[in-house]
């Protein structure tokens, strides 16, 4: 079994803010992150695959089919968008890098088009020193 990891970027812009909260409190928790007109991100999320090595490609995974699924189903979605206001996931979710990735594991898992490999992990880079990982659940399973 190998694990592969493949790196995709996108740009986007957020507001942390969450309607259930009082101003205060938004401001106490999210601090300058509850802007009202919002800031951005240069996003970086890692997508780890796990599989056997085919013997006849020396490949675990075809990279022109990852890259063309993570762009489809993230990449093109979430690039150059606000996330509280263009993308229908934020409607009821606060866009904060937690639930990002778990949207993003979630997108990319639905529609897996492999038996193998599978999705292992989403690893998401909101800045260098805020990083998330989130653990798929199909890796959970095994």
């Amino acid at each position: 079994m190998i694990t592969l990891t493949r790196r995709y970027e996108f740009p986007a812009s957020h507001r942390l803010y969450s309607k259930q909260l009082s101003d205060a409190d938004n401001d106490r928790i999210y601090g300058k992150c509850n802007n009202p007109y919002g800031h951005g991100h240069n996003y970086v999320v890692d997508v780890s695959v796990r599989g056997p090595v085919d013997a006849r490609t020396g490949l675990a995974v075809n990279l022109a089919e990852l890259d063309r699924y993570v762009r489809e189903r993230v990449v093109e979605p979430f690039g150059h968008r606000n996330l509280n206001e263009d993308v229908d996931d934020f409607n009821a979710l606060v866009p904060t890098t937690e639930n990002l990735g778990v949207v993003v594991e979630r997108r990319l898992r639905e529609a897996w088009p492999w038996s193998e490999p599978r999705l292992e992990k989403i690893r998401i880079a909101e800045t260098d020193r805020n990083i998330f990982e989130i653990v798929s659940h199909e890796t959970e399973r095994q």
